[in-house]
């Protein structure tokens, strides 16, 4: 073996094969390519195979980690090749699949088993579920030879922090409309959860009071922006509140896709009764619900809206599905709950108290804003109505939002109080630290 500096060389034997072999890792669920050798009995060189392996780009895009950041042509799965249109592209930005485990949360009615989907690990800046949205937008923002992309929300907005990386991944630049409150939309929005990495990849940050986005509306004011910018000879690519459009709902198809193959090559059998996640733009649902009933899962989707109530997203989701052709009633493949509490990212104790016992109790972190009301609004409704959850499989999706609960840190300060001055009496032995620390 041969080192330098970043890079190690290895004499590998040569090995006597038979016929070819296939393998496969399971770790990332793909096949690879790989070179075997084999003596040749007439010669005493090693002869050189190699054998090309199938991979399944649409489960795992990433798996080698060299595909990170590229653009991949797409192949939808065969129960959405009738949806119309289907995306030539996207770009490899999330770290896929992400993991299904077995989340023991308290209180649950009798028999009912929930799994966890960990679409809060799909990254880190690019963490939660707007990742798979954006690898499809993204791709068509550079297919149309955007230098600049335009995307809204909120003051804490785990879709701009998204965006605002991935654009700076593909050396675009990035422009977000915040919503903030009136008293301080003057003012620097400071530096708190997403807004420190939003600033950090130089996002260009503008803001707009709650009565002016409720006023002028999303669409009127990223249209405004973009007039603008397109004056000052600029390219621009807008990116919708959440990133959900029809061309990002399949984000989710894709999703669906990926968790009917986790699934199938898992050890375990598993059929999900139920399809459990946070609402907040109608997107992720729209791919989800419409994804479920397509494929084998035949899952019913419950989704808790945060903000809105149901008939607007109702409304919407069929938006999105009518933009695919889908030719499905958006009311009869979803069930939206009211879960906005006091209003989007407004917490009451309770809720974030529920927040902190869950992290407690399970080592699973949800967010204030969007899993945390989920969950919060499911166990409710279970505590409420334990026969129709009885002896239910659910797959919840963690949709992420964790750099949220920075916002919340004076909410929560009073509620966990986990710590105490260490006592060290005068009896323990004393000893001369070790290392520069000390």
């Amino acid at each position: 073996m041969s080192c330098g500096p970043l890079l190690c060389s290895f004499r590998i034997p040569a090995i006597p094969i038979s016929k070819k072999k296939r393998i496969f890792t399971h770790q990332h669920n793909r096949l690879l390519t790989v070179s075997l050798f084999s003596h040749s009995h007439s010669n005493s060189h090693p002869q050189h195979h190699t054998q090309s392996m199938e991979v399944n780009d649409t489960i795992t895009n990433n798996a080698l980690g060299f595909d990170f950041l590229t653009k991949k042509p797409y192949t939808p799965p065969s129960w959405a090749t009738h949806l119309n249109p289907i995306p030539p592209n996207y770009f490899s930005l999330a770290h896929l699949p992400t993991p299904i485990h077995k989340w023991n949360l308290p209180n649950l009615p009798k028999n009912t088993q929930v799994w966890l989907k960990r679409d809060d690990l799909s990254g880190m800046q690019l963490s939660g579920n707007k990742v798979r949205k954006l690898e499809f937008l993204m791709a068509d923002a550079v297919a149309q030879g955007a230098d600049c992309i335009i995307t809204i929300g909120g003051i804490q907005s785990n879709h701009c922090r998204a965006t605002a990386v991935a654009a700076r991944y593909l050396n675009l630049d990035c422009y977000l409309i915040l919503r903030t409150s009136k008293a301080v939309v003057d003012q620097d929005p400071g530096l708190t959860g997403n807004l420190l990495v939003e600033r950090l990849v130089g996002a260009h940050v503008e803001l707009i009071s709650k009565e002016e986005y409720g006023k002028i509306g999303s669409v009127a004011l990223t249209n405004h922006l973009k007039e603008k910018l397109l004056n000052e000879g600029r390219k621009p690519y807008v990116i919708p509140v959440g990133g959900s459009n029809s061309l990002g709902t399949w984000g989710y198809i894709k999703a669906i896709a990926e968790i009917e193959h986790q699934l199938q090559t898992g050890t375990e059998s598993i059929k999900f009764d139920d399809i459990i996640v946070a609402c907040g733009s109608g997107g992720t649902i729209a791919g989800l619900s419409l994804g479920s009933l397509l494929s084998s899962l035949k899952a019913k989707v419950h989704a808790f809206s945060v903000c809105d109530d149901p008939n607007y997203f109702y409304d919407y989701v069929q938006g999105l599905l009518d933009g695919l052709e889908a030719g499905v009633d958006s009311r009869n493949i979803v069930d939206i709950i009211n879960a906005k509490g006091l209003g989007y990212a407004i917490n009451t104790a309770e809720e974030l108290n529920f927040v902190k016992e869950i992290a407690a109790a399970t080592g699973v972190i949800l967010d204030p804003v969007y899993s945390g009301k989920a969950v919060y609004g499911l166990t409710k409704d279970m505590a409420e109505n334990p026969k129709k959850w009885e002896g239910r499989k659910i797959l919840f999706i963690h949709t992420g939002g964790l750099l949220g609960l920075y916002d919340k840190v004076q909410q929560i300060d009073s509620l966990v109080g986990n710590w105490n001055r260490m006592d060290v009496h005068e009896s323990v032995p004393r000893k001369d630290g070790i290392g520069k620390m000390f």
